[in-house]
């Protein structure tokens, strides 16, 4: 929980700076669900609306095939219908989340995006002010071979990202 005695958020010139759509990114594991907490703990404290956001990957094209190597050709459609499946339970849980804090909450699902391209979409397109998400925070060789949302999503950003870990 968000200890928000004054959360008058301030940058160098000493105007406040008042988060009023903080996008929120969760794939539903413990991580992300921490970041979730507190991204909606901070719209709480702030009296403000979220928007949550869940990504799923492009199909895999190498995923599915059948004994021939040849694509199976309901591949892409049933890996569409698991991925949104998948999607609509995170949210949900999500959901359940932000009800139980108070906070209002937009829910949105981007497919066939890779995760930090589809949540810098969903940035732009909500006029979205702040991004919370979360990270392992890994570093070195893991960080090079596994990638990292996070860090892309810092990258490319026109808005503060505040990362959770």
């Amino acid at each position: 929980m968000l200890n928000v005695d004054v959360f008058t958020l301030v940058n160098y010139s000493e105007e406040k700076i008042v988060y009023k759509n903080i996008l929120i990114a969760t794939d539903g594991s413990e991580l992300a669900t921490q970041g979730l907490s507190h991204g909606l703990n901070l719209a709480k404290a702030l009296n403000q609306s979220a928007t949550i956001v869940t990504t799923t990957h492009i199909w895999p094209p190498t995923a599915v095939t059948d004994d021939t190597g040849l694509f199976m050709s309901d591949s892409i459609e049933n890996f569409d219908k698991l991925a949104s499946k998948e999607a609509q339970i995170i949210l949900k849980s999500a959901q359940e989340i932000a009800d139980k804090l108070g906070v209002s909450c937009e829910y949105i699902h981007v497919g066939n995006r890779y995760p930090a391209e589809g949540i810098l979409e969903t940035v732009n397109s909500k006029g979205c002010d702040l991004i919370v998400m979360a990270s392992h925070g890994r570093r070195g060789l893991k960080k090079v071979l596994l990638g990292s949302v996070a860090n892309e999503v810092l990258v490319n950003s026109n808005v503060p990202v505040l990362i959770v870990r």
